[in-house]
């Protein structure tokens, strides 16, 4: 399945279930958001910088062999026979997306190149050529060396991670201006207290969830309305932007492998969806999608 900005939570659904899921959402962040010094000094970090033309083509092959190996994360196709036996239909379904991802390494990369490094980047066109490109590749090594961060060797994934890692040493690459969500009180004060639980907070969204399991249809339906509200307004980026915070933030807040995917991810992101479009949304579709939030409020 092809990733998208339209349908970040379902990306953010893959990352909360990765090793390095928070780095891969801070490195899109980085892309989305990064204003037009934090992209050359990108561009100024690239491993190819200085090297001839025979050290060139070393470092291109040993990209895409790691881009190779990254292809071994698993996915949910090839999980099926792993959760064998994992019990119920229901047990069975949360073992494989326990498993596997939806997603994989090049549709990630794709995304990274043709969507958020894409036409519609505020930057796009105002910086040479080869600037640009050296910033899609940092951003891109990065990506995929942290997504795959689980099954690729130590060195390997290093050095995919290494240019972007000391681009972050010198200072954040991006922030809330940059996102388009400067003016979001309440989506920083959701985040905050998504980031800040503690095992009795985490108890809570586990029984919302729960507690809200026949309303998955409206929610399904309530998403896509907020996805397309964010496409017609022009808020697609900055949407996109929201559900990679929520990313990080879930797994501060100390969520693990099994609540990503039994449901808790779906019922933060919902939430975020609400907040960020909430002047967009009917009454109703707000409604289903805030529904967790204030079932976890009402438990406290």
């Amino acid at each position: 399945m092809p990733y998208s900005l339209v349908s970040a939570a379902t990306l953010g659904f893959d990352l909360v279930r990765l090793p390095a899921g928070r780095q891969v959402a801070e490195v899109l962040l980085a892309g989305l958001g990064a204003d037009e010094p934090a992209l050359t000094r990108l561009a100024g970090v690239h491993p190819a910088r200085g090297l001839d033309r025979e050290q060139r083509g070393v470092r291109a092959v040993r990209s895409r062999r790691a881009r190779e190996m990254a292809a071994a994360v698993p996915h949910v196709r090839t999980a099926a026979d792993a959760a064998e036996g994992a019990g119920d239909r229901t047990a069975l379904l949360v073992r494989q997306l326990e498993l596997g991802t939806i997603g994989d390494a090049p549709t990630l990369e794709r995304l990274l190149r043709e969507d958020v490094l894409g036409h519609e980047h505020p930057l796009a066109g105002r910086l040479d050529a080869d600037t640009w490109e050296h910033t899609a590749d940092v951003l891109a090594d990065a990506a995929v060396g942290f997504w795959a961060a689980g099954v690729l060797p130590p060195l390997v994934r290093r050095e995919l991670t290494a240019a972007f890692d000391r681009a972050l040493d010198a200072g954040p690459l991006a922030g809330p201006a940059g996102w388009g969500l400067e003016h979001t009180e309440e989506l920083t004060g959701f985040l905050a207290a998504v980031r800040d639980l503690d095992d009795a907070g985490r108890s809570r969204w586990r029984v919302a969830v729960d507690e809200g399991r026949a309303a998955h249809r409206p929610w399904a339906t309530a998403m896509h309305e907020a996805s397309w509200g964010a496409h017609v307004s022009g808020r697609t980026r900055a949407l996109a932007a929201a559900q990679l915070l929520a990313v990080q933030a879930f797994l501060d807040g100390g969520f693990d492998l099994h609540d990503g995917a039994a449901g808790v991810w779906n019922a933060v992101a919902g939430c975020v969806q609400a907040v960020v479009l909430d002047d967009l949304l009917a009454t109703e579709s707000s409604a289903v999608l805030r529904a967790p939030g204030r079932r976890v409020a009402a438990l406290s």
